[in-house]
């Protein structure tokens, strides 16, 4: 065999993809736990981006998280593992994109991820943000390990 194919095989092996996506799905649990719990301080959040209208603050601060840890949770058990990375690469792209204008505008704020009061946003945040969406896409081209939905709905075809 082949370096490249060996390579190959070492790439798309289940159980890296597998790791990935547990990574990913607790990496958006716990971002959502903060978010949750603080909604009024994430909407303040997002109303410094300056990218929301103001009439949809209160509900992007309130349907936001709730996406993460659910998309999160089921990254986690594997249940609908391609909808819920699909779903997360799409927030992760709207994430990067708010962070790239704002750094554009030159924005004095922090990215909101996992605190109110974290750090201020930088080229770094993009960056980190840009790597997650890279593996969201990697764990929705190749994950095929431990997902329950095979096993479910094997059981219901064989009644």
């Amino acid at each position: 065999m082949k370096f490249s194919g060996r390579l190959w095989n070492l790439v798309t092996h289940p159980y890296l993809v597998l790791a990935i996506r547990l990574y990913i799905g607790g990496l958006f649990i716990y971002a959502s736990m903060y978010k949750i719990n603080y909604a009024g301080e994430f909407a303040e959040t997002i109303a410094g981006y300056q990218l929301v209208p103001y009439w949809a603050v209160n509900l992007a601060a309130l349907v936001m998280p709730w996406a993460e840890l659910i998309c999160g949770l089921f990254l986690v058990i594997g249940f609908r593992t391609k909808s819920a990375a699909a779903i997360i690469i799409g927030l992760l792209a709207l994430f990067a994109a708010a962070i790239a204008i704002s750094l554009m505008r030159n924005l004095p704020i922090g990215c909101g991820c996992f605190h109110a009061l974290g750090e201020q946003m930088s080229w770094r945040t993009l960056v980190r943000d840009l790597v997650w969406l890279a593996l969201a896409v990697y764990v929705y081209a190749f994950d095929s390990a431990l997902q329950i939905e095979k096993n479910l709905f094997l059981s219901v075809r064989e009644l």
